[in-house]
């Protein structure tokens, strides 16, 4: 290591609060620059000539002394007779030396590509050590002139002189493998080692050449970015750390070297892009070793360091001091994919994380990012997490059908209704939440990718690779940052930044079809955002425990979050999430995936014996990893992830003992994420921090992210959405009643009627402005169907998933009051309630709203008591029905409708209006006229088996045998290869004990 200039150097990590050594007052000295010799000239000359003779002349005079040394057509067995002549030695001479020729120029361009591009360390030429040596000497040597040597192997940096913009730009620093994540790869070796060697002496400083303005708290101070040590690697976050006190003022040494050409020609363009032999200008408190005021009075610095920072500081004057703070240097272990544009000043910055790219995950750019940062009384929480948005609200239309279907099959005493509960208060503002911030095509797209990648691999008989993070970004492409290299990814995936990242583009992805395959890394769930890209880090390969440190109340918010994703994802299949001290109010999101553990005796006696399971598994198995079990003919019967989430601190006993539980846990397709309210956890793979103001932060992985949170009061009103749609809740839940009643009779007429059972029709409005007809339409629709009120972003998010500003937004609306026009007393027909939401003015009607109250005062209004209205109103409700919802909606428009249950609801209501009056008509024999009405019925439910077991009574009742036999006989052509349902087969075994004979017969 180099001697340190300042007497505080016995220590790299000086507390700044202590009492360093006052720097004197000093007058700023010129610093000797050393001037190219007239030996440099020649020397690069000399090697022109030798490069020209080698690489040019050697094959010239090959080709004319010597010619063409291998036969011209296949030899036969004569030739192995002839004699050996001295021109057969001759020709096997040539041969070797054409070898030894093409050897040495693929050297050379090795070595010219790599001193051109100035970013890490030539590649090695199988079996080239002397040629390539030679080759890069005099490479370096021709290169001297024109531009620096640097960036060459420390055997030739010696040569070099540093000129300022003759090389590119380096837009990405050589990725390391991560230290924590994988073994070192022997092309991070090399480089890490050859870079220490051309640092040389490190810890430098010196006052511009200039006689410039000094720090306002001292001389002005240089660091030279120190070469890596193992597996540690300098970043500008630890030098922050170590002298001004605080790793998150990386950001002040990042703005005053923004842009600054360095010694090898390259610029800090972001700042995890530092590179060993960099030096860095310091702000002018920084204090502690490794620093130098002047290089003149540094006498262990060389002259040509010397004039590296002389140099350097006379690029201090102009260089840019805007764009912002970008992502600090290092040890990157987590890191986003290259060539991401620098953010502003405001965006959230990470200390050593190389930028991303065009990263993919969220394309959906919800108005929440648009909308000058007012949340108009939504929950920013759920906002931010489109992906997570996505799986609650996939989760919760799942759980409002089979609610419905719950409803439908139970008696008629216990009926729930057609309806859905709708929410208010905290849960109505998560619901529209959940609407406006969700990224179903985001989670569609990862889930293909992520299937398609593994059935490819699968046909070319190659494993899964281990995968820690995926990166997910605005523009729609996909970073999977792999545990080490893994060879060529399959078409149309394709090498990242490096050999540990496979990419895959949006275009790409979206040619993807559904892959009959298992979810091959379901452990994946977001932690937070940078920038317009979201990490997703994967719990199940990691080789340890995971711990996340920070106060209570932060910790429970990710853990949360954590939780609420895992068991609400669209790329999983199955897995088990166990909670402990935490969680039991989160089991109504998934009951059959989350498990709550009320301590840690408990949870070793479980995972204890499902290590051991699984551990037995997979070797009797013959696998080494759950990854190769995930492909084949087991993959969707075993290998599913278990997930274990920790939020109460373990004692230092219990935290010995999860260690010793997750030291193989990668493989075993088990994870681990504990909460810590300190640091050192033993056993520790991944460290992490929560901060009050919302940055998941981990120095030694890279990161500083924007944190993905569920807090308490979200968590709640997430909770009691799913709860209230439980399937299991008795019949004191909502009644069945419609949001919304028609007065059907003569004076109930509206002004504007909407046919949406069907094609889409309006009546009672002129025509609107062509080119904003469809717009309007889906508007309208999309508020009709919500009477209850609709928040004008649901709405935004709804006609613009990709994201719409305000003012475009608010010119629908007015657009669309004035479409609406007003009732004869002056009110508008687009209302706003209390809320701000959206509603419509009873006089705007759909036949939906009609086709709800016929039934609802058919059944439980006038119809009660009047058998005669009854019949008539249903049969009013029935004639409604004239196809499906919204029969002719144009592609690519109503997309919003996937977030709805109106698909199901539609069916069962009119399934349950059939039933009414089939059984209307049975009640006075009229057979016929029951199953003309089952009929109906069935044109738009034609999978209620409801409707064909009274299609199948009425048929009885009219005494016609053939006709029943051959309505059994359809109904058995219907049901296919998976044969009849159980009851249905009971009612046929009661009603036709002969159909299993006809059955036999076909067969």
């Amino acid at each position: 290591m180099p001697r340190r200039r300042t007497s505080s150097s016995s220590s790299s990590s000086t507390a700044p609060s202590a009492a360093p050594a006052a720097p004197r007052n000093r007058t700023p000295q010129p610093v000797r620059v050393r001037r190219r010799s007239f030996g440099d000239f020649v020397k690069a000359f000399l090697a022109f000539v030798v490069l020209l003779a080698l690489v040019v002349g050697v094959p010239l005079a090959l080709a004319v002394t010597v010619g063409w040394p291998l036969p011209n057509g296949a030899p036969g067995l004569d030739w192995l007779q002839r004699e050996i002549t001295v021109q057969t030695f001759l020709h096997i001479l040539t041969v070797i030396v054409w070898l030894a020729w093409a050897q040495f120029a693929a050297c050379v361009l090795v070595e010219v590509k790599a001193a051109l591009s100035g970013v890490g360390v030539p590649g090695r030429v199988p079996g080239s050590g002397p040629s390539q040596l030679l080759a890069r000497q005099l490479v370096a040597a021709l290169l001297l002139v024109g531009a620096t040597a640097a960036s060459l192997t420390p055997g030739l940096s010696q040569l070099g002189q540093s000129l300022e913009g003759n090389q590119k730009p380096s837009v990405a620093a050589a990725q390391q493998t991560p230290g924590l994540f994988a073994q070192q790869q022997e092309q991070a070796a090399s480089t890490a080692s050859a870079l220490a060697e051309q640092a040389g002496q490190a810890g430098q400083a010196a006052a511009r050449a200039d006689g410039g303005a000094t720090a306002a708290s001292g001389d002005t101070k240089y660091y030279r970015i120190q070469p890596p040590e193992g597996r540690h690697h300098d970043s500008l976050w630890e030098v922050a750390e170590r002298h001004l006190g605080d790793g998150r003022r990386y950001k002040e040494i990042f703005e005053l070297n923004k842009d600054r050409v360095q010694p090898d020609g390259s610029k800090l363009s972001e700042a995890s892009l530092i590179r060993p032999g960099w030096i860095m200008e310091m702000p002018g408190d920084a204090r502690g070793g490794e620093l130098v005021e002047m290089p003149d009075e540094a006498p262990n610095v060389s002259e040509q360091v010397q004039q590296q920072i002389s140099d350097y500081a006379r690029t201090g004057g102009d260089h840019a001091q805007g764009g912002g703070g970008a992502q600090g240097g290092g040890d990157a272990h987590v890191s986003l994919p290259e060539q991401r544009p620098a953010p502003t000043p405001a965006t959230p910055v990470t200390p050593a994380t190389p930028a991303p790219g065009p990263a993919t995950g969220g394309q959906h750019a919800t108005p929440a990012a648009e909308e000058s940062g007012r949340s108009f009384g939504l929950p920013e929480a759920l906002l931010a997490a489109p992906l997570l948005a996505a799986g609650l609200l996939g989760a919760l239309g799942r759980r409002r059908r089979q609610a419905l279907w719950h409803s439908a099959l139970g008696a008629v005493g216990g009926r729930r209704g057609m309806e859905p509960p709708t929410p208010t208060g905290d849960a109505q503002d998560a619901q529209d939440a959940l609407l406006v911030g969700a990224d179903p095509d985001g989670v569609r797209l990862l889930d293909r990718s992520l299937r398609g990648l593994a059935a490819s691999l699968a046909a070319e008989s190659r494993g899964l690779p281990v995968v820690y993070a995926a990166w997910m970004g605005g523009n729609g492409d996909l970073h999977l940052q792999l545990a080490q290299p893994a060879g060529k990814p399959p078409t149309p995936w394709q090498v990242g930044q490096d050999q540990t990242f496979w990419m895959l583009a949006r275009a790409d992805a979206e040619r993807y079809e559904d892959a009959e395959t298992a979810a091959p890394y379901p452990g994946l769930v977001s932690l937070g955002t940078m920038d317009d890209s979201r990490l997703l880090l994967n719990l199940e390969a990691v080789p340890g425990l995971v711990s996340l440190s920070g106060a209570e109340a932060d910790r429970a918010a990710v853990f949360a979050s954590v939780a609420a994703e895992l068991a609400t994802n669209g790329w999983s299949d199955r897995m088990t999430i166990t909670l402990v001290g935490f969680g039991d109010d989160l089991t109504p999101l998934a009951p059959n995936r989350i498990r709550h553990l009320d301590g840690f005796e408990d949870l070793f006696e479980t995972m204890s014996a499902e290590t051991r399971q699984r551990r037995g598994a997979l070797g009797a198995a013959g696998h080494d990893s759950v990854l190769t079990g995930r492909t084949g003919p087991a993959q969707h019967t075993r290998w599913a992830p278990h997930l274990v989430l920790l939020a109460a601190q373990p004692s230092d006993e219990d935290a010995l003992r999860l260690a010793e539980l997750a030291a193989d846990a990668g493989r075993l397709g088990i994870g681990y994420l504990v909460g810590t309210g300190g640091t050192d956890l033993p056993g520790a793979a991944w460290e992490m921090e929560i901060t009050g103001d919302g940055k998941l932060l981990a120095p030694l992985l890279g990161l500083e992210l924007e944190a993905q949170l569920l807090p308490v009061a979200q968590q709640r009103a997430v909770v009691e959405l799913f709860t209230d749609a439980d399937p299991e809740r008795g019949p004191g839940g909502p009644a069945n009643t419609p949001p919304f009643l028609v007065d059907i009779s003569e004076q109930g007429r509206p002004a504007v009627y909407a046919r949406l059972v069907g094609s889409y029709e309006i009546i009672g409005l002129d025509a609107p402005d062509g080119e904003r007809s469809a717009q309007l339409h889906e508007a309208l629709a999309l508020l009709l169907l919500h009477r209850e009120g609709v928040h004008p972003r649901v709405l935004a998010s709804a006609l613009w998933p990709r994201g719409v500003t305000e003012d475009v937004r608010d010119a629908l609306l007015e657009r669309l009051r004035a479409w609406l026009g007003t009732d004869p007393d002056g009110t508008p027909r687009l209302g706003t309630d209390a809320t701000g939401r959206l509603t419509l003015a009873k006089s705007v009607v759909s036949d939906l709203d009609v086709l709800r109250s016929l039934y609802y005062e058919a059944t439980q209004g006038r119809g009660v008591d009047s058998r005669q209205v009854r019949g008539r109103l249903l049969t009013d409700a029935l004639v409604l029905v004239r196809g499906p919802l919204l029969a002719d909606r144009p592609e690519g428009r109503y997309r919003w409708l996937t977030h709805e249950i109106i698909d199901a609801q539609l069916p069962l209501l009119v399934a349950d209006t059939g039933l009414a009056l089939s059984e209307f008509h049975l009640e006075r024999d009229r057979a016929e006229k029951a199953i003309e009405a089952l009929n109906a019925a069935l044109r738009t439910a034609p999978a209620d088996e409801r409707l064909w077991h009274e299609l199948l009574r009425a048929t009885h009742a009219t005494e016609d045998a053939d006709r029943l036999r051959a309505l059994a006989a359809d109904l058995i052509g219907r049901s296919g290869a998976r044969g009849l349902p159980p009851r249905t087969e009971a009612l046929l075994d009661e009603l036709l004990p002969t159909w299993r004979d006809g059955v036999a017969a076909a067969g």
